[in-house]
């Protein structure tokens, strides 16, 4: 019994221990954000990070059944302070993202990738990714469409 609560113990501070991550090289700083607009809408808009994309949208036209295909989203941050993307969330898992993971400063640029895999993915294809960042609207919508046909249709 003796052992048991010993065990017991053990595993506790162990895991209470465990809970407390003190690693904090991933965390970007809170002075990078900054929003000053409130919920009665009054506050300065231009000192806040905005996105300019040269597109939104992107046709690949007609895509062979089982080949990626990638597009990069330019955007420029003209907003008065850094942009910082938080994530973006693609509308199917045949599509993946890539996206700068540290901050733009104002009059940056930088791309946002999306890659489709038209594996089993015949006929048309539009699919979507939403993009999460710092700016005011804080959601951004990018577009790929495509035309999947196999080998004998191309």
């Amino acid at each position: 019994m003796n052992k048991i609560v010993v065990l017991l113990i053990f595993t506790l501070s162990i895991f209470l221990g465990s809970c407390n991550n003190s690693d904090t090289k991933d965390e970007l700083s809170s002075d990078l954000i900054n929003n000053p607009v409130s919920a009665d809408s009054k506050g300065d808009k231009s000192s806040l990070p905005k996105f300019k994309f040269v597109t939104t949208e992107h046709d690949f036209g007609n895509v062979l059944e089982g080949v990626k295909v990638a597009y990069k989203f330019k955007f420029t941050n003209v907003g008065g302070s850094d942009l910082i993307i938080n994530q973006v969330k693609t509308s199917c898992g045949c599509t993946v993202s890539r996206f700068p993971k540290t901050p733009i400063k104002p009059g940056e640029s930088n791309f946002i990738e999306l890659t489709f895999d038209s594996y089993r993915r015949k006929g048309f294809n539009h699919k979507n990714a939403t993009v999460l960042a710092n700016t005011q609207p804080n959601v951004q919508t990018l577009n790929i469409k495509a035309m999947v046909q196999t080998a004998s249709e191309f």
